[in-house]
């Protein structure tokens, strides 16, 4: 059975990329790392020539989701997962990350996924970030994520075990129901952490062997470093970010291709501003 609520079964592909899922079953044993170095000036830029003009006080969590799902747009084929050696494209593109109920210590972390068309603006995801985030702060606030995290972490040990196992074997057989599939935050196109937003550096994040997380991208503070641009140094304000890729459904020349293009994108962010052409998948 390969058909998915999330996502449908990739038949026209290379027969090399057809058999590494099968040389590599897991996904950890397929994860890549590398640190993509971005050119951040351009983004600053961008975020005061908007304050300064008097349209929306966009954020550089804005500028990032926005240019992503752009990216995943212009490259669809970032946006597949391996499910049981099989290769999926998903249906739309999911975004995750946490959000930390309340800035403390002490506080619950929260998971949330948006779903994105591909041809949103910036300020579309802008609206829909802010609504979400406002949506699951608060330390008595608890979406659906949180209600199955409180129902399977009440239960014994043996039997939570059992339980993911479970859903595990149902998610690879595709007979995990949609339902599920929209709370789980680990199904997903691609995962986020901010680590910037906390003053931490870029970190490599493991993809989840459950669900269908074949990218994450852990962003870390930016700085000042010198840079040589046509044989001249000088200094930049960079921004680096730890991207850890399951290779078997994107090859290498694909994923660096596509990093170029997210690069052109962050140094010139107020194309976001314009709707991108949506894509077809299914095409």
């Amino acid at each position: 059975m390969a058909k998915r609520p999330d996502g449908f079964y990739v038949r026209e592909i290379n027969p090399y990329q057809k058999l590494v899922p099968h040389i590599m079953p897991k996904r950890y044993d397929a994860m890549n790392m590398t640190t993509v170095d971005v050119p951040w000036s351009p983004v600053l830029r961008f975020l005061e020539e908007q304050r300064n003009s008097g349209n929306d006080s966009y954020t550089y969590m804005d500028v990032l989701v926005a240019s992503l799902v752009r990216l995943f747009a212009m490259r669809p084929s970032l946006n597949r997962f391996v499910m049981n050696k099989k290769i999926y494209q998903h249906h739309d593109i999911a975004v995750a990350f946490v959000v930390k109920k309340q800035l403390n210590d002490e506080s619950e972390d929260t998971t949330v996924k948006i779903h994105f068309k591909g041809n949103e603006t910036i300020g579309e995801v802008h609206t829909l970030l802010n609504q979400t985030i406002s949506d699951n702060t608060g330390d008595d606030v608890y979406n659906d994520a949180d209600k199955l995290a409180n129902f399977l972490s009440s239960a014994p040990h043996w039997l939570i075990a059992l339980a993911v196992k479970f859903l595990g074997f149902l998610d690879r057989h595709n007979w995990l129901p949609a339902s599920i599939i929209e709370t789980s935050p680990f199904h997903n196109s691609m995962f986020l952490t901010f680590l910037k937003s906390i003053n931490g550096d870029a970190l490599y994040h493991h993809c989840y062997e459950f669900g269908t997380t074949g990218i994450f991208l852990g962003f870390g503070k930016d700085r000042d470093e010198m840079v040589v641009v046509q044989e001249e140094p000088r200094v930049e304000r960079m921004m680096k970010v730890g991207v850890v890729v399951d290779e078997r459904f994107c090859d290498g020349l694909y994923f660096v291709n596509s990093m170029r293009l997210w690069k052109k994108i962050l140094m010139n962010p107020s194309s976001l501003l314009e709707p991108y052409p949506p894509t077809n998948v299914n095409e």
